[in-house]
């Protein structure tokens, strides 16, 4: 059997505006299906992943801080 590829890099924090993990820049339903996803589907959206990361960190951040 061999690994999955997979873009995490253990930075699992969901960002409340894009909706997007920080750390891969995929969104929570990729993220539940990519087990079940074939290879060229992780490829395709892997693909997608730099470009989503690079426009959401310039997007002006909020705080939930009080």
């Amino acid at each position: 059997m061999s690994a999955i590829s997979s873009p995490c890099i253990k930075i699992c924090v969901i960002d409340p505006v894009s909706k997007l993990c920080q750390g891969c820049g995929r969104t929570l339903q990729e993220i539940a299906q990519w087990s079940r996803l074939s290879e060229a589907e992780r490829l395709t959206i892997m693909a997608t992943l730099e470009g989503r990361l690079k426009t959401t960190s310039e997007l002006p951040q909020t705080s939930l801080r009080a």
